[in-house]
């Protein structure tokens, strides 16, 4: 009787610990997402109107945001719920779309082999934004880094979830005009380019994505250079990868 209360009593005591460390990490997580939280409140009350005037229920825009959580692939979606575009027509455009992913990935594995279970929910989490905090936020001390990491991808998550029922409700309740609204998505990636160029390390790797970018875009055209170019880019970020990270480019 002993033996079990002593073997209860230290499980108890290991989930407590576990708790308040993933309590710790969440609020050492939360400052560094902020940005994050503003960016995607408004581009998910954004996708939640284009949904909801597509006549949708709420609910539905939630459900999507949680089980899909794609960012610019969500918003390229809303128009897959209109006669004439084909199952295959929808893979490959959320293919060419989120294809960059592909590419985070790769530079991220040796990161994702050391937190455990959760590196699924993180693979499945991985935005750009989430990305960009994944590499270039210094672990706080005294914080677990597979919790922390973690904490940040959730957070992020839980923030466009938010932002889509947010959007979806207001665009069922209320007469809000869509047009235009989908180029919030083309600002926050310019905000996250300007913010990344801010830090002079991160210069390199954006100097050589835009001269990559626009010479592909001369090259293969608006509607094929996105693939072509990530293949470039990835090609020549892992040639000179030792210089990098000499230079202290993170995820690099």
């Amino acid at each position: 009787m002993n033996s079990l209360f002593l073997r209860l009593k230290r499980k108890f005591e290991i989930e407590a610990k576990q708790m308040k460390s993933y309590r710790q990490a969440f609020k050492k997580a939360f400052p560094y997402t902020i940005p994050v939280l503003t960016g995607y409140l408004f581009i998910g009350i954004a996708f939640g109107v284009m949904y909801a005037e597509k006549g949708y229920s709420f609910l539905w825009a939630m459900l999507m945001s949680v089980l899909v959580f794609a960012g610019s692939g969500q918003y390229l979606a809303v128009n897959f719920f209109v006669p004439g575009i084909s199952f295959l027509q929808v893979i490959f455009l959320t293919f060419m779309v989120n294809v960059r992913h592909v590419f985070y990935g790769v530079s991220l594995l040796e990161k994702f082999n050391k937190v455990g279970k959760s590196r699924w929910y993180m693979i499945f989490a991985l935005t750009d934004e989430t990305y960009s905090l994944l590499c270039t936020t210094k672990i706080p001390k005294g914080v677990d880094e597979s919790k922390f990491l973690l904490a940040i991808s959730i957070l992020d998550h839980s923030y466009w979830v938010l932002g889509s029922a947010i959007g979806a409700i207001a665009g069922t309740l209320l007469p809000i005009s869509s047009e235009g609204i989908e180029f919030a998505m083309t600002a926050l990636f310019i905000v996250i380019f300007i913010e990344q160029w801010m830090e002079k390390k991160n210069r390199i790797p954006e100097i050589i994505g835009v001269v990559i970018a626009t010479a592909s875009l001369v090259i293969f055209g608006a509607s094929s250079f996105v693939l072509p170019a990530m293949m470039a880019i990835v090609a020549l970020l892992f040639v000179g990868r030792k210089k990098l990270d000499k230079e202290g480019v993170p995820c690099r």
